[in-house]
């Protein structure tokens, strides 16, 4: 329904009659249409509804424990792709959805930078890290090319395949960080 009417259409009747349920059910769940919107976009970054944190999911885990700093890159770039793949519709919804879609993008984002701290952090800790890279700035760059609307642009505005996306941006994590 978000990707039909967008954020700012969407309403709480519709999707309470789409659903079968009372409007007071979603009310009682979700607290609103930010808290519903906000739990699809978790959902959807997850790919599932289980309650693990994406810290913890086996990919994340399997990256991780990669021992070849560019296979760890190459994953996390994996990862990312994934991920905006997965989330990418409703992150564009969100960004002609008003001031409530801004803050779950601006909440998104904080997400999306403590992520990339810990893996930047994870580089260095593991030694990995390319020395005189400043490890804030290093996150700060990896959140920004990681981010779904970069993905967005490159495939649905430039025409790039996904594949062509994940190859770049592992070579600029890469150049980045290693």
């Amino acid at each position: 329904m978000l990707t039909q009417a967008g954020y700012a259409d969407l309403t709480i009747r519709a999707v309470a009659e789409a659903a079968a349920v009372s409007q007071e059910t979603i009310y009682k769940t979700f607290g609103g249409k930010r808290g519903l919107v906000k739990s699809l976009y978790d959902v959807t970054l997850a790919g599932d509804d289980e309650p693990v944190p994406l810290a913890q999911r086996p990919e994340v885990l399997a990256m991780l424990a990669q021992s070849d700093p560019h296979a760890k890159v190459a994953a996390y770039a994996h990862l990312a792709r994934v991920i905006a793949e997965r989330v990418g519709t409703i992150a564009a919804q969100l960004g002609s959805g008003g001031a409530e879609a801004a803050e779950i993008t601006a909440e998104t984002g904080r997400e999306r930078i403590a992520g990339t701290t810990n893996f930047v952090g994870h580089l260095a800790t593991s030694g990995h890290l390319r020395p005189g890279v400043d490890p804030a700035q290093a996150a700060d760059a990896c959140w920004v090319l990681i981010a779904p609307q970069v993905y967005r642009m490159c495939t649905t505005d430039r025409g790039w395949t996904a594949d062509a996306y994940e190859a770049w941006l592992t070579e600029m994590l890469t150049a980045t960080l290693i």
